[in-house]
């Protein structure tokens, strides 16, 4: 039979060894936590980005055709929109007609300028000189002919409006009837060329990310993991802590010394194939998390 006091001893070194084996998992935990939580670098602060480009035409009219519906997806050169070409094929027409007056007049001035060089001392230096400062004149105007029915001519290409980029088109207002101004935007367009997510990471987690470091994006509703590279990490933000001051000097908002919060850093990731199905909607929320290499562990941690 087993002594009591053993018995007791017993217990009381197994209840010694869970606590102790408790307090170690504890502790593991928790570092495991803070190294997760505060040293590697991810974030649930993403975004997915795009260029949007503003479509503004480079010519007045009214618009004759709208040859695109909002939401529509667009390839590069494709025609979005017509203004009307009359009043611009006219005036092509016209610069033509000027082209062809003032190249008349530049021959016929040097017809005249060679008859006068033939004749000699027949005709006077001053005759000559001002035979010669015509053509030059003349010559002169012509380049100018030339250049207005380039111009005409541009316009009249301009009032049949492409698209610039591959994208969607989006925020469209434009009906056949509408007079469209220059630079006054009509619809925009979201680059899908340029679609990425920009992860905003904290300052203190920073020093862990590189250039060309593998990350994995995972958008709000999406059980897909989507693969990129970071090509991008900013290299100025805002600094909502200056103000304006009519004294030319920095006009510091002061800061309670016992509360320093961490600046987020923008830092671009370029996404990889994307399967079909998932919509790249610029503003989605998206988490994103940088892939170290093996030789850049945080202290402690493992991939």
């Amino acid at each position: 039979m087993t002594h009591p006091r053993l018995l007791s001893a017993l217990k009381l070194a197994a209840r010694v060894t869970a606590t102790a084996a408790m307090l170690a998992l504890a502790t593991v935990g928790v570092r495991w936590m803070w190294i997760h939580y505060e040293v590697r670098p991810w974030t649930r602060d993403g975004r997915v980005r795009a260029d949007v480009i503003e479509v503004n035409p480079d010519v007045n009219g009214l618009v004759t055709d709208v040859r695109v519906t909002d939401g529509q997806v667009v390839r590069k050169g494709q025609v979005l929109f017509v203004i009307d070409p009359s009043r611009y094929e006219i005036a092509l027409q016209q610069a033509d007609a000027a082209v062809a007056v003032d190249a008349a007049a530049l021959a016929e001035a040097r017809r005249e300028n060679r008859r006068n060089q033939s004749l000699g001392t027949l005709v006077t230096t001053q005759e000559l000189q001002e035979g010669e400062s015509k053509v030059e004149e003349l010559s002169a105007q012509l380049r100018g002919a030339r250049v207005e029915h380039d111009l005409a001519k541009l316009n009249l290409a301009r009032t049949t409006v492409r698209s610039t980029v591959n994208g969607v088109v989006t925020n469209l207002e434009l009906e056949p009837g509408d007079y469209a101004s220059v630079g006054h935007q009509v619809m925009a367009l979201v680059d899908s060329d340029s679609i990425h997510v920009d992860g905003y990471f904290e300052e203190t987690k920073l020093p862990l990310i590189r250039l060309g470091d593998r990350a994995t994006v995972h958008l709000m509703g999406v059980k897909t993991i989507l693969q990129g590279t970071v090509i991008a990490i900013a290299a100025a933000i805002d600094d909502r802590e200056r103000n304006a001051s009519s004294t030319d000097l920095a006009n510091i908002t002061p800061t309670f010394s016992w509360v320093r919060l961490a600046q987020r850093i923008p830092v671009r990731v370029k996404l990889d194939h994307v399967p079909a199905g998932i919509r790249l909607i610029a503003g989605r929320t998206a988490t994103v998390t940088i892939e170290l290499p093996r030789g850049r562990q945080p202290e402690g941690g493992r991939s």
